[in-house]
């Protein structure tokens, strides 16, 4: 999963949130994502488009680190 702005990611389906690890370090917490939405992350040829485009502007966040 080579990306220049994800480094990782966990989904935790049982509060359909989407835990973004960046390059940077920073995490953030996505809130209310559905597993329909993970599943077309995962398989964005380009992570970082998929979360600006998609993710950032349609979900609630909080920043954890």
């Amino acid at each position: 999963m080579p990306s220049s702005v994800v480094n990782n990611y966990i989904y935790f389906p049982e509060t359909e949130t989407l835990r973004i690890i960046y390059q940077s370090g920073a995490v953030y917490d996505y809130f209310k994502v559905s597993a329909d939405v993970v599943s077309k992350f995962k398989a964005a040829k380009s992570k970082g488009k998929f979360l600006n485009s998609i993710i950032k502007p349609s979900f609630k966040f909080n920043k954890v680190k």
